[in-house]
């Protein structure tokens, strides 16, 4: 199955899922913060993320709890895919170097990035 990448609002109703596990429209509403949307807006977002197969569902009668189809980890993995392609040539030396040279890293996030890089070399 290909992910395909969310909008703002869908990921926002992902991130409530992932969190909740399974959820009805009612529940992931609860979690939103303030202004919260409309009860059909929700419930609109939750079948166009059905269509995207990232969401399924459990019937009970005639409401559904809604259960994510990809983990948030599939999802991130996917997100990242993007961003190396699109931005950076599909280099990983490139995302880091941009992170290096524009983020103003300090000195203990590059140390705890080096520990993770011969951590990974280790094993």
């Amino acid at each position: 199955m290909e992910i395909r990448t969310l909008t703002r609002a869908e990921e926002e109703v992902m991130r409530i899922l992932w969190q909740l596990k399974k959820a009805f429209v009612k529940d992931i509403l609860a979690e939103m913060p303030e202004p919260k949307p409309a009860y059909n807006t929700v419930s609109t977002i939750i079948r166009i993320l059905e269509k995207k197969e990232v969401v399924g569902y459990t019937a009970f009668g005639k409401t559904h709890e809604y259960f994510p189809l990809i983990s948030e980890e599939e999802y991130k993995r996917h997100e990242m895919k993007q961003l190396m392609v699109n931005y950076f040539d599909n280099s990983l030396p490139n995302l880091v170097s941009f992170f290096v040279k524009d983020n103003d890293l300090k000195s203990k996030d590059l140390d705890e990035i080096m520990k993770l890089i011969n951590d990974h070399k280790n094993n």
